[in-house]
C-alpha cells in the first residue's frame, strides 16, 4: 500500500508549486484582459473557490462509500485542466471536421491503444470508441447502433440491481429513455437468494426475442456468468452487450470474470473502480461473428455503426481533456500497484460484508464477490432513506437502494456500500472493522430517532436536526468518523 507520509509531503510540494508558478500574466496583453484571462481562481473568484474548498474538506473528512465513486489521480486531474479542453475535434482521428487536430489525434489514438492493452485485447479482434461523455450516452449509442428504434432489449430490472439505462420502466411510466425509444423487458433475480435467475431469463428471451441482452449491474454483488449469458443470447440470435462500468477496474486487474471472452459489445465508465475521469468507452468486436448453414462467414459490422451512433448520431465534439484522462488512467491500470489496489478493494468489500453480518445485518445474496454490497434493512424498523440520512449526518456517504421485491425506488428498503474510494485512500481490513463499527452505531442511532419521529422521513430529519439529545449524539459520532477519516490522505491537489 502507498505511504500516507509520502502523500502528505508530495501534496504539500504540489500545493506550493501550483500557487507559485501556475500562472504568469502574458506581457503583450492589455491590463484588463491579462487579469481576466490569467489570474488564479482563488484570486479572481474567491466565492466559488471557497465552495470548492468546502467540498474538498468534506471529501477529506468523510468516508466516501458510494460504490460508483472514487478519487482520481493527480495525472488525471492535470489532463482535465489542460489546454486539450480548448480544441474542437468532431469526427475520428484522421477524419476530423476541423483543422488543427494532429496532436488531438495522437491523444485519442493513444487512449484507444491503451484501452485495448488494459484488457489484453487484440486490435484485429476488438475496436474501441473513447469519445462517449459518460456511461448513459455510451449505452444509448450501443442500442442506437445495434437495436435501432423500437428494437427489443433485456436488462436486469432496476429494483433487482440493474441500471436505469438497461431499459427501466414502471407500470405507469417509461423512466429511462432506453425504455422510451426501445422496447424493454426486464429479467429478475430469485427473490429468495437475490441471485440472477438465468433459467427464467432463458425462457423469457425465447418469448420476447430481444435484439440485445444486457449483462450489467448497478447494485448486484456477485460475479456475472458471462458464459451463460452468451448461451442465452446465441439461442435467440441476440447480441450480448456487457456493461462493466462498475467492475472495469477489477476486470483489468483480473480479480473478477472477464466479459470480453463472450460479449459482442462492452461498455464502461472510467471513473468508478477504474479510477479515471468522468467519461466512458465502448468496445466492439471485429472479424467473424458466425457461420451460416452454407458455411459462409458472417462478419461483424459494429465498428461503423457504433462510431456513427456516437458521432454524429448522439454527440458533438468529444471532450479531449477527458480522453487524455482516459489514456493515463488506462496506463495506470497496467501497473502492479493498480492490481494490488483492486485486490484490496475486493478484500475490503468482503470484510465489510462479513463485519455487518456479524452485527446482525442482512446482506443481499449473502455476501459479495466484487467492490460493493447491498444491506437489506427489511424488518429492522428503518428504511434505506433513513439509513442514508443518518450515515450522511455522521460523514459517511452512501446511497439508499432498492432490494429485490421493493415497489418504490424513492422509498427503498436497503442501502448500497462500496469500497473503491476508501481503498484509494489506503484503508485495509483492520480499518474496515472500524468502519463497520461506525455504520452499526449510526444505524442504531437511526432506530432510536425513528422511535421518536415515527415512520415519515421528514419527521426523522427534524428529530436529527432539532432534538438536542440526538443532535449531540450525532455530533459526537460524526467527530469520531471525521477524526478517523482525516488520518488518511486524498490523491490530487491538497486544498481544492
Amino acid at each position: 500500500m502507498f505511504s500516507r507520509t509520502f502523500f502528505k509531503i508530495n501534496n504539500l510540494l504540489i500545493s506550493q508549486s501550483v500557487r507559485k508558478v501556475l500562472v504568469q500574466p502574458a506581457a503583450n496583453m492589455s491590463g484588463n484582459s491579462s487579469k481576466l484571462l490569467n489570474s488564479n481562481m482563488w484570486d479572481s473568484d474567491p466565492e466559488l473557490f471557497s465552495i470548492i474548498q468546502k467540498e474538498k474538506k468534506r471529501q477529506q473528512a468523510g468516508l466516501e462509500m458510494i460504490a460508483s465513486e472514487n478519487f482520481t489521480s493527480l495525472p488525471v486531474l492535470q489532463c482535465l485542466s489542460s489546454c486539450l479542453h480548448n480544441k474542437y475535434s468532431e469526427g475520428l482521428p484522421g477524419q476530423r471536421y476541423y483543422g488543427g487536430n494532429e496532436y488531438i489525434d495522437e491523444v485519442e489514438l493513444l487512449a484507444q491503444k491503451r484501452a485495448l492493452e488494459a484488457y489484453n485485447l487484440n486490435a484485429e479482434d476488438w475496436g474501441v470508441n473513447v469519445q462517449p461523455y459518460s456511461g448513459s450516452p455510451a449505452n444509448f449509442a450501443v442500442y442506437t447502433a445495434i437495436a435501432e428504434p423500437h428494437g427489443r432489449i433485456m436488462g436486469l430490472d432496476l429494483p433487482d440491481g440493474g441500471h436505469l439505462t438497461h431499459g427501466f420502466f414502471t407500470p405507469t411510466k417509461k423512466i429511462s429513455c432506453t425504455s422510451l425509444f426501445f422496447e424493454s423487458m426486464p429479467y429478475k433475480v430469485d427473490p429468495e437468494t437475490g441471485l440472477i435467475d438465468y433459467e427464467q431469463l432463458a425462457k423469457s428471451s425465447k418469448t420476447f426475442r430481444p435484439k440485445v441482452i444486457v449483462a450489467g449491474v448497478s447494485c448486484y454483488s456477485r460475479a456475472l456468468d458471462y458464459k451463460r449469458f452468451k448461451e442465452i443470447a446465441d439461442d435467440v440470435g441476440a447480441y450480448l452487450f456487457s456493461d462493466m462500468s462498475h467492475i472495469s477496474g477489477l476486470v483489468s486487474a483480473g480479480v473478477t470474470p472477464n466479459p470480453f471472452e463472450y460479449s459482442d459489445v462492452v461498455t464502461t465508465t472510467t471513473h468508478k473502480s477504474l479510477r479515471g475521469p468522468r467519461a466512458a468507452v465502448i468496445f466492439f468486436r471485429k472479424g467473424v461473428r458466425s457461420t451460416n448453414a452454407k458455411g459462409e462467414k458472417i462478419m461483424y459490422d459494429l465498428e461503423s455503426k457504433i462510431n456513427q451512433a456516437v458521432f454524429p448520431g448522439l454527440q458533438g465534439g468529444p471532450h479531449n481533456n477527458a480522453i487524455a484522462g482516459i489514456a493515463t488512467a488506462f496506463k495506470q491500470a497496467k501497473s502492479p500497484e493498480f492490481v494490488e489496489y483492486q485486490k484490496q478493494v475486493v478484500a475490503n468489500a468482503r470484510r465489510l460484508a462479513a463485519g455487518l453480518q456479524e452485527k446482525g445485518y442482512k446482506i443481499a445474496t449473502g455476501g459479495t464477490d466484487v467492490h460493493m454490497l447491498l444491506v437489506d434493512l427489511r424488518g429492522t424498523g428503518i428504511s434505506g432513506a433513513k439509513a442514508e440520512r443518518i450515515l450522511e449526518e455522521i460523514s459517511i456517504a452512501c446511497n439508499k437502494n432498492t432490494v429485490p421485491g421493493d415497489k418504490s425506488a424513492l422509498n427503498p428498503s436497503g442501502f448500497r456500500l462500496g469500497t473503491p474510494a476508501i481503498t484509494t485512500r489506503g484503508l485495509v481490513e483492520t480499518d474496515i472493522d472500524k468502519v463497520v463499527d461506525f455504520i452499526d452505531r449510526g444505524l442504531k442511532l437511526a432506530k432510536e430517532a425513528s422511535v421518536v419521529s415515527g415512520p415519515k422521513l421528514v419527521d426523522f430529519k427534524n428529530v436529527l436536526e432539532k432534538d438536542e439529545t440526538f443532535k449531540n449524539k450525532v455530533a459526537a459520532l460524526r467527530n469520531e468518523v471525521e477524526t478517523f477519516s482525516n488520518s488518511f490522505p486524498l490523491p490530487g491537489y491538497p486544498d481544492y
